[in-house]
């Protein structure tokens, strides 16, 4: 649904109010580095996760390992309290990468045909 032509001008005479706010850009250039660097971080983490499927289909292992995702969740959600993060978030976060990191593990190991 699109908005109404009020909200819509609105919207926008807010956005060239705060456009020009040198605060404001401060702050959305250092969320744009802090994204660009949990991108890079994602992309390093899924190299590895990569090799450790790798490993694990040579070696006959079980793409998922619930053992070791819950020993992850509480090591995360610990993080998280120290880090002043709703430890539920970080929990679901984990959840969301692990389920991918699953999903690829699988994916290597029919390739394997294992």
């Amino acid at each position: 649904m699109l908005p109404s032509t009020k909200t819509g001008a609105r919207e926008m005479g807010e956005a060239r109010m705060t456009a020009g706010d040198p605060e404001l850009l401060r702050l959305r250039a250092s969320i744009d580095n802090i994204d660009a660097a949990l991108v890079h971080i994602l992309a390093e983490r899924f190299r590895c996760t990569q090799a450790v499927g790798e490993l694990k289909a040579r070696k006959g292992l079980p793409p998922a390992d619930p053992v070791r995702e819950q020993v992850q969740i509480a090591r995360l959600r610990k993080l998280a309290e120290e880090a002043g993060l709703d430890p539920d978030f970080a929990e679901r976060f984990l959840a969301f990468i692990v389920k991918e990191v699953i999903h690829h593990h699988e994916a290597i190991r029919a390739a394997a045909g294992k």
